[in-house]
């Protein structure tokens, strides 16, 4: 360090990144430890904590006592010590193996000083440095005897497939869903949640639609908050609802093609859940605007990436609950969610959604077109344009005249379900044609009000749970169809 750097560092005074020490070594070793468990610093010897320079006598015993001080730290800490003039400059550059303690105690910068960090702080400095997963520890509001229940597990069990045969808590233990004491992990607790605010009060999900570009009307609002899993398709089937669809005819066949692409959104949906803070207060928010639609994480990146590293790299804040989900096949992909969103988004011919990076929140927002604002405007509010003829042509980059896309204002899951119903379809076709996971939430929310609105039929209806059982649209589901999509008559024709 030269003069005028050292200088320039007097006049700045002491502070979150400078310590000034009058000489010696004495609480040495609890200001490196401090400067090493934050971002780095400098401990300048023989300056007055008024900045009055009054130098050291042995520079060479003092190097090496620094260093000796700097190596007795748990574990040893690397500084580089150096000479200026008369004072003697200890650089800590940041470190890579947090948490250090020295003396069996951790310290930690706090403005112009350095303090010994309590119990919870130590506990919460951990969390933040990524050191303890909060998925893995025991969750005590949940109870084995009254929250395990045999439905909840049944469901589980084949989500995770997990052998009929395999006892409960031996398989909760062997997948590390259970403590060593034999208490429920909270990703043990989330997955098997029929309220998951029980166990975490802000883990729900919260959606809303917007008239416009800002929070202002709300149109629709909802709240999901059973377990993980469930949420993903819960979410999903609200999101693609408040969406435009283009039905785009081609021959005979109809294919249906939301304005942006849904396994991007599935992948956002889902890194927002596995990937968020679950210590946080706050919830994931899944905002649908005229002009975007944003899904909002809380506890912005984990421990050890930064914003350059998003789709080159992934650390799971939440490893325990990732595993899970990736073995239930909720999580298709490992490592590549951001990547993968990008090359879907770009395949569909759609822009790339913007990322926002803060402390507290991870923000994915994908634009929506100018033409979607157009054609959907009927939805969003009395007071938006209508849909021009010369805008419907290009609500899809494909449409040509064996291809044209009719823009339908809202699709609700069994609407859904008939839009993708060729002839006589099983069960497991049609929710395999959906891309739903859970076969419990698709009788639910598609098969279930699909029947009960007579928009389809059984083909055996006196045996509902034949392996033979087939699905059809009925003369009503037909004609919904044909009022969605109206060039369809024209094709048939």
């Amino acid at each position: 360090m030269n003069r005028q750097a050292l200088n320039d560092l007097l006049a700045l005074g002491e502070g979150f990144t400078t310590e000034f020490k009058k000489a010696g070594t004495s609480g040495l070793g609890r200001e490196i430890c401090a400067f090493a468990n934050a971002t780095g610093g400098v401990i300048v010897i023989g300056v007055t904590d008024a900045g009055e320079v009054v130098g050291v006598v042995d520079h060479n015993k003092l190097k090496s006592d620094v260093q000796a001080t700097a190596r007795s730290a748990e574990p040893p800490i690397a500084v580089e010590v150096e000479s200026a003039g008369e004072v003697l400059c200890v650089t800590v550059p940041a470190q890579h193996s947090k948490p250090y303690s020295f003396g069996g105690k951790f310290y930690l910068r706090e403005g112009a000083s350095s303090q010994q960090m309590s119990r919870q702080e130590i506990r919460e400095f951990f969390y933040r440095e990524g050191l303890i997963h909060f998925d893995e520890t025991p969750c005590e509001r949940f109870s084995l005897e009254e929250d395990l229940t045999d439905e909840a597990w049944a469901t589980f069990r084949r989500r995770a497939r997990i052998p009929a045969d395999m006892p409960p808590l031996t398989a909760l233990k062997n997948l590390h869903l259970l403590t060593d004491d034999g208490q429920m992990t909270h990703a043990g607790a989330w997955l098997l949640a029929r309220d998951i605010q029980k166990f975490s009060i802000s883990a729900d999900v919260a959606c809303a639609l917007f008239m416009g570009t800002d929070k202002v009307h709300i149109l629709d609002r909802r709240g999901f908050h059973g377990d993980v899993y469930s949420m993903i398709d819960e979410v999903m089937a609200w999101l693609l609802s408040k969406l435009n669809v283009a039905y785009i005819i081609k021959h005979v066949k109809r294919e249906e093609r939301p304005e942006l692409p849904e396994e991007a959104l599935r992948e956002a949906v889902v890194n927002a859940l596995v990937h968020r803070d679950y210590r946080s207060t706050a919830n994931v928010h899944v905002y649908v605007f005229r002009d975007r639609v944003e899904v909002v994480s809380p506890g912005g990146l984990p421990a050890g990436m930064s914003e350059a590293d998003l789709g080159i790299k992934s650390i799971p804040r939440n490893p325990l609950l990732f595993g899970m989900l990736h073995r239930m096949e909720a999580v298709e992909h490992i490592g590549s969610g951001i990547r993968r969103i990008r090359r879907l988004c770009a395949e569909y011919g759609v822009a790339e959604p913007e990322i926002e990076v803060s402390p507290h929140w991870f923000v994915l927002r994908f634009p929506r077109s100018e033409v979607v604002e157009q054609v959907g405007q009927a939805r969003l509010g009395p007071d938006a344009a209508a849909a021009t003829p010369e805008a419907t042509p290009e609500a899809t980059p494909e449409a040509t005249p064996e291809a044209t896309p009719e823009v339908t204002p809202e699709v609700t899951p069994e609407v859904r379900l008939c839009g993708v119903l060729d002839g006589e379809m099983s069960r497991q076709a049609l929710q395999e044609k959906l891309s739903l996971k859970d076969a419990e939430y698709f009788r639910k929310a598609y098969l279930v009000p699909a029947l009960e609105k007579g928009l389809i039929e059984m083909t055996l209806p006196d045996k509902p749970r034949s392996s033979k059982q087939r699905y059809r649209l009925t003369e009503r589901g037909r004609r919904n169809l044909e009022k969605r999509a109206p060039e369809q008559n024209d094709k048939d024709a």
